[in-house]
């Protein structure tokens, strides 16, 4: 089995919890969660990849770098990133469309706009990552698993 750096959260502390389509994976060997605005030191983020909507799609080439994923509302999601240094490579999803019932207006781009463990699953597919157990709490589950099997090439 290959070996992969953990995989780095960075989570806004008003984020609720309950909505989180994070919740549950907080107890994970492979995923470490950091709470924005930073109370700690920033972990070395020089050999990961931040999953955005901008930049060049993720590939099977990014194997080696890890991911780093910021979990907050779409309008915080801009000014945490601005906070961290590193990672210096920025990568994109495929578009897919997400199971998540998006209330929120301000997404930049709502056909693209994935929820965070939508987004996870993916970018662990995309580099050949053990999906298991990542949507193991994710009320919509089933149906984004319907929207991957359907974007699947026959």
């Amino acid at each position: 089995m290959d070996q992969f750096l953990p995989t780095i959260i960075l989570r806004h502390r008003k984020e609720n919890l309950k909505k989180c389509s994070l919740r549950g994976l907080e107890k994970r060997s492979d995923i470490r969660f950091y709470s924005y605005p930073l109370a700690e030191e920033q972990p070395d983020l020089s050999a990961y990849v931040v999953l955005s909507m901008d930049g060049p799609p993720l590939t099977a080439n990014d194997r080696d770098k890890g991911i780093f994923l910021i979990d907050g509302t779409w309008r915080y999601a801009e000014k945490m990133g601005r906070s961290i240094h590193g990672p210096n490579l920025v990568r994109s999803l495929p578009s897919v469309r997400t199971a998540y019932p998006r209330k929120q207006e301000d997404c930049p781009d709502p056909t693209r706009g994935l929820a965070s463990v939508e987004a996870l699953y993916l970018a662990y597919m995309i580099l050949g990552r053990n999906t298991d157990g990542l949507l193991d709490h994710y009320y919509w589950k089933e149906e984004f698993l319907a929207i991957i099997e359907a974007c699947q090439p026959a």
